[in-house]
């Protein structure tokens, strides 16, 4: 009897162990088929912009097709949770957005950036203040001193109720005195619909970040008044901070990263990290993004980690100051 079991013990030890390689080979030679990258904001938007040219390059870089598929919805919700959700093996990542920071204080989640195993935080943006072409208003003090005179009658957008482009616009009502609804929010899936709205007189104002605005702004459909920001964008120098235009200091911004679901094997996350960071650098991303005034940053894993972590704080306390905050 003894005899068996150890001859039992053996022949399952001498399967295991090819199987603990073929395991380990798998690993080392991730990825051996596509990658799905999972955008959270509809097509056209900075953030299907982004995810684009990380997904054309990342495919040069790791020898297999990455497939960038819009998930939109439930003001980020929907998208966020696809790639939180998937299976912790690289081959879904995704785009995390600044919203993840607002979804526990809207009360529309549970998500946190603990959902994520982080690669790096790649860019960040401030939101501007366009108007369409044929808008009365000349500048952004006129714009101000008529929602003061004529608060509830313009209606804004940009992304969905309390995104970040409406918290920027409830900070920039606040800090001129006057109630977050003083310009009634339209929801809407990203900049991009928003803009399109705006162009076709759907609505009256978009505090989407001025990238995301240009291709009707270049149509000649849409003009930005200021930008909310420390700093003029270097693409649209002509157009002034709040500060400099209308004596208001409110600066915010939204940043993109990307990520994975949390429990990521640390050389499938070493290999991603290290493949984002190249192209990061590369002459062929840096062009694309200043190309577009699209921001570029950097922060790697444990860095875009605490600056999740630091996010979440700071707007669980904007968004209670502005009212809008549900928990």
């Amino acid at each position: 009897m003894l005899n068996r079991r150890l001859f039992m013990a053996s022949a399952a030890a001498a399967t295991a162990v090819p199987a603990l390689g073929l395991r380990n080979a798998e690993a080392q030679a991730f990825p051996n088929r596509p990658i799905t990258f999972v955008c959270p904001w509809g097509a056209g938007g900075g953030t299907d912009a982004t995810a684009r040219i990380y997904a054309t390059l990342m495919e040069k870089e790791l020898g297999q097709p990455v497939n960038v598929v819009n998930r939109t919805g439930g003001n980020g919700v929907v998208g966020h949770s696809a790639f939180a959700t998937a299976a912790a093996d690289g081959y879904t990542i995704g785009m995390i957005t600044v919203e993840i920071g607002m979804m526990k204080w809207a009360g529309i989640s549970d998500l946190t950036y603990e959902a994520y195993t982080p690669l790096a935080l790649v860019n960040e943006d401030p939101p501007g203040v366009t108007v369409g072409e044929g808008a009365k208003w000349k500048n952004i003090k006129e714009l101000a001193d008529d929602i003061k005179a004529n608060p509830g009658k313009y209606k804004a957008s940009g992304t969905s109720q309390g995104g970040i482009w409406h918290l920027a616009l409830a900070g920039w009502l606040q800090k001129m005195g006057l109630k977050a609804d003083a310009v009634p929010w339209v929801p809407s899936n990203g900049a991009a619909p928003a803009m399109q709205d705006l162009a076709a007189g759907g609505i009256d104002i978009v505090t989407c970040s001025l990238p995301e605005a240009r291709a009707m702004i270049d149509a000649k459909k849409a003009r930005p008044l200021a930008v909310m920001a420390t700093q003029r964008n270097p693409t649209f120098k002509d157009v002034p901070t709040l500060k400099e235009g209308l004596g208001v200091e409110w600066n915010i911004g939204a940043w993109r990263g990307i990520g994975a679901p949390k429990g990521l094997p640390k050389n499938v996350s070493d290999r991603l990290e290290a493949v984002i960071k190249k192209i990061h650098d590369s002459k062929e991303f840096r062009e694309f993004m200043d190309g577009r005034g699209f921001g570029v940053v950097w922060a790697d894993a444990a860095g875009f980690r605490k600056h999740m972590a630091d996010d979440l704080a700071k707007m669980g306390d904007v968004m209670k100051a502005v009212g809008i905050a549900k928990t």
